[in-house]
This record gives structure tokens, sequence and C-alpha cells, in this order.
């Protein structure tokens, strides 16, 4: 008996979802580091700006392995483009997840991880909402799930794969999922009015009188991510076009006031008397 097309769609779809379900599963034993206060991220990001996460899943653990990067997750900041930034908690982050597709969260989706902030330079008020028109086009986008073999391979906590191949181990198939994991979306947005997210040597000659010291396999993973469209979270924040901003020093971090400072200074001091 000839099973019809459609049918194994929805098989193939059926299985996916459950794949897509086990590796967004948390796993144990995750605690930040440092994360900042949603307010104070808040009063930090501006429109534009790229928020890195380090995420706490399955398919997390596997994209920091294969990238060998803190940052499994990347988010674009739009502000008030979708709600207004007076609501309790606006969506302020467009992000884009393999089975819920482009969606917009609250900042306090990771009020409780590791996260980083990175900012384009140089970007006038009207490139800003073209990057953010671009990504907000995307908004409410499905992403296919028939694409079984895009999922397995992640099934696999740590593959033995040689660093080289890690990142076009992320690019096996062509299926949609594949562009959901990644940061792909982003780096599109930012693509979109010719900000780059890689070094490129040709580009950096126009503007600065010596080239960066790439490697060749370097510029030509450079070249192969930019055709291909393989970006990951790590590339916004290795990039030498994103400042990296750190929200306690933007908000004016002074260790004098420092109560732990204080304190230090007294002990040195009594050292100092103790020993004349």
């Amino acid at each position: 008996m000839r099973i019809r097309a459609p049918l194994l769609e929805r098989l193939a779809e059926s299985i996916s979802r459950q794949i897509v379900r086990y590796l967004e599963q948390p796993v144990g034993g995750y605690t930040p580091f440092f994360a900042p206060h949603p307010t104070i991220l808040a009063d930090t990001l501006m429109p534009g700006d790229v928020l890195l996460v380090e995420g706490n899943t399955r398919v997390s653990g596997i994209i920091k392995h294969l990238t060998q990067s803190t940052w499994s997750h990347a988010a674009l900041y739009v502000g008030g483009a979708i709600d207004p930034l007076t609501a309790t908690q606006p969506r302020v982050l467009l992000e884009a997840m393999p089975e819920e597709g482009v969606i917009a969260v609250p900042l306090s989706k990771y009020a409780r991880f590791n996260t980083r902030i990175c900012r384009p330079v140089g970007l006038t008020e009207a490139e800003r909402q073209a990057v953010i028109a671009f990504g907000m086009a995307f908004l409410g986008r499905r992403y296919d799930l028939r694409y079984v073999v895009d999922l397995a391979r992640y099934l696999m906590p740590y593959p033995p794969v040689p660093m080289p191949m890690r990142r076009r181990l992320l690019a096996i198939g062509s299926g949609d999922p594949t562009r959901a994991i990644c940061s792909t979306m982003i780096a599109q947005a930012f693509q979109s009015i010719g900000y780059p997210i890689l070094p490129d040597n040709e580009l950096h000659m126009m503007t600065a009188r010596e080239p960066y010291g790439v490697s060749p396999y370097v510029e030509r993973e450079a070249l192969h991510i930019r055709r291909e469209g393989l970006f990951t979270p790590r590339d916004f924040d290795i990039s030498p076009y994103f400042s990296v901003i750190k929200p306690t020093i933007e908000n004016g971090f002074d260790f004098h006031r420092m109560q732990w400072a204080q304190a230090r200074q007294a002990a040195f001091s009594h050292d100092e008397t103790a020993a004349e």
C-alpha cells in the first residue's frame, strides 16, 4: 500500500515537534554568574541592539559546544515598536525560536540568564528603524518543522566533530529549523542596510590603512558564512563592528562608592599604621 505524501509530511512534522520539545527542555544546574535586573537592561538597551543569551536548554549546550562560545541565542531589541514602553511587560525583544517561529518577548524572559549587549556603531535613527522594520516583517512567521534530519543531528550532546567543521555541522540539511536556531534573521536585518557582521578585509581597506590580521582559513569561513547566511550568536560578540555594552558601567559604576572598597581601604590603612 502506497502512503500518500501529505501523510508522510504530517508524520515528519509530528516527529520534528517532539524533537524540538525535547531539545528545548532546560538542563539542571544552570546558575548565572551575573544577571542584571530587567530594569537595568531596559535603561541600557537601545533599539537595534543585539542581546546575546547564555541559554540553559539541551540545544543551547550543543550550540555552545559547536561554536565554542558562551552564547547560544540572540534577540533583537526593538524597543516600543511592538508594545508601548509604558506597558507592564512590553515585548521589546524579537527572536526566532524553532517551534514558535519569530516572536516578541519581554526582557523578563531572560532575567535569570547571563546576557551581553552588542551594539552596532554609527547608525542613524533611520538606519536603526530600517533594521527593526526588517525584523518586524518576520514577526509571526512559523518555521517548517518537517525536516527531521535537520533536527535529529542535535540529539547528540557533544558530537565528535573536528573544530574546523563544527560550524558547518549547523548547516547540514536545508530545512528551516537550521535558520530558526541560529541568528540568521538578525544578521540579515543588518545586512539589509549594508552593516557588516564579520571581518571583511576588502571592506576594511576602504576605511583603514592596514587590513585585519585574518588567517586565510578564517577569511574563507567568513566568506562562506556571509554567502550561506549561517551566522551564530558568537559572531556578534567577536565582531569588530559591534560594541560590547556593560549595563553596570553604563549606569555610572564607581568603585569608590562600594562599601567593600571602603572596608578594604580601612583595613589597608590599619595595616600601614601597625607596620609603623
